[in-house]
């Protein structure tokens, strides 16, 4: 006879026993955990309320979810039972300080930037001299053209084309210095 479907069977049933083993021992841990449920500890619900319980019942919880707010809740509802910490954390918005000894952000990247050897003022360190962005006022592009001037008329054409170029001010214009 074929012991082949036999060994299949027996590898069935061995994933099924693995599977409700592990189960079953969620299940307890979670009985176990209700059944450690305190008044004055900070819950979660499986819906996912936060309280802290104020009563507890043989299969009930009361929990008080805020001034005046006290709900009632069957024990299999509570999906986890949170330290004083993690409650405050999330509930209240206060941070316990576990990271007492790390360096503290700074809220503006300046002091980053900045080291014992320079200056603060990048300005005063600079060597004081105007960068040419390519951009010529209109005094030096006059006295250029006052050099290249010959007496011919080709070029005095030129020069005029030029100074027709230049965008004219007007009143709503102001110098920017």
């Amino acid at each position: 006879m074929n012991s082949l479907p036999l060994l299949v069977f027996i590898v069935l049933i061995a994933a099924m026993f693995l599977m409700t083993r592990s189960t079953r021992k969620r299940q307890q841990q979670a009985t176990q955990m209700r059944n450690e449920i305190q008044p004055g500890n900070g819950v979660r619900t499986i819906g996912g309320m936060y309280a802290t319980v104020k009563e507890v019942n043989e299969d009930t919880v009361l929990l008080d979810a805020g001034p005046g707010v006290e709900l009632l809740f069957a024990k299999n509802a509570i999906g986890a039972i949170l330290t004083d910490d993690e409650y405050n954390r999330i509930v209240h918005g206060i941070e316990h300080d576990l990271k007492s000894d790390a360096d503290v952000v700074p809220d503006d990247a300046s002091s980053l930037t900045e080291t014992d050897d320079e200056p603060a003022d990048a300005a005063a360190a600079s060597d004081d001299k105007p960068v040419d962005l390519g951009k010529k006022d209109a005094a030096g592009d006059k006295a250029a053209d006052a050099e290249n001037k010959t007496d011919g008329p080709a070029e005095s054409a030129t020069a005029e084309a030029k100074a027709d170029e230049e965008p004219k001010k007007t009143d709503g214009d102001s110098d920017a210095k």
